[in-house]
């Protein structure tokens, strides 16, 4: 269970208070279940695993593997990060798409059909959890959008500048922290881990970036 403090961090939960998200979790028949380290947390592709999964606790990742075995970071997931079928990405039907533990984690599942089914009560924090679940899925739209442009591009260089402006724009600033470490990066802008390196000493050198561990700062 959340408690109050990471309850109001949580997108899903957004306006409403803790005693109506304490109700909600009898009403929904709510599961929390907890994780180690390189769990498999959910898989896609799974028939009728129609349930959204909040993360509580820890941090997990959103993966993408293809028929070549190669994986691609699609969405890194903190406390409060929200993932099922009905907020999935598409893909080829020979791909994988898997939820996985960067670290412990504590997860709370709740069926779909649980969230959307008419209350009989007619509930203002159900509406508000419905219109929390449309609001999500309208955002990870604009995150899909955004990692296209990302994608995109057609060097590593371009990959990485492009990802990095996104990151200061919504930083507001110059300088932003990483989300996740440089090896994960590296599957993010799908590259080869060595080959970007080779690119970010370049931009440090030319004096377009600076870093300290996962603190950047873009200087043009």
């Amino acid at each position: 269970m959340l408690t109050q403090q990471e309850l109001e961090k949580s997108p899903l939960f957004r306006d409403i208070t803790y005693d109506e998200y304490q109700a909600m979790l009898g009403c929904f028949q709510a599961v929390q279940k907890t994780f180690r380290a390189d769990d498999l947390i959910y898989d896609f592709s799974s028939k009728g695993n129609d349930v959204v999964g909040i993360v509580e606790r820890g941090t997990a990742s959103i993966i993408r593997i293809d028929e070549e075995g190669v994986a691609t970071v699609l969405e890194e997931l903190n406390t409060g990060g929200v993932f099922g079928r009905t907020l999935a990405y598409a893909g080829s039907v020979r791909d994988s798409l898997e939820v996985v533990c960067r670290t412990p984690c504590d997860v709370l599942f709740i069926d779909y059909a649980h969230i959307v089914k008419r209350c009989e009560r007619a509930c203002l924090h159900h509406s508000l959890l419905v219109q929390n679940m449309l609001r999500l899925m309208a955002d990870k739209a604009q995150d899909l959008s955004q990692r296209i442009d990302v994608l995109s591009r057609r060097s590593i260089r371009e990959k990485l500048l492009c990802y990095f402006r996104q990151l200061a724009e919504k930083e507001g600033s110059g300088t932003f922290t990483l989300p996740f470490s440089l090896s994960t990066l590296a599957d993010y802008i799908a590259t080869d881990r060595s080959a970007m390196m080779r690119e970010l000493k370049r931009l440090r050198e030319e004096g377009v970036l600076r870093s300290d561990g996962r603190r950047f700062t873009l200087c043009s």
